[in-house]
């Protein structure tokens, strides 16, 4: 198994010992860049994503440790969430 096929289907954030997703939560797909096939926990979110997108810490895009990969909403209340890039 890659690299690529291990991480789908895990939850972005989520315990390494428990990576799934869970009953009862809703989940955006993060699609492109280097969370790609990741899914976001967004429970509770009402459709008021941030314009700008989510910037989520890893240390696997550009910047390495410390930086961060930037995802915006494909559509407005959407549970697709496509890569813009990676930030400091």
């Amino acid at each position: 198994m890659d690299e690529l096929e291990f991480m789908r289907g895990r939850v972005y954030g989520a315990d390494h010992d428990d990576p799934g997703p869970r009953a009862g939560r809703s989940y955006a797909e993060l699609v492109g860049g280097p969370l790609d096939g990741l899914l976001l926990d967004v429970t509770g979110s009402d459709g008021t994503e941030p314009v700008d997108g989510v910037r989520l810490p890893t240390e696997i895009g550009r910047y390495g440790a410390g930086g961060r990969s930037v995802y915006v909403p494909r559509d407005p209340g959407g549970r697709v969430y496509d890569w813009w890039g990676d930030v400091p």
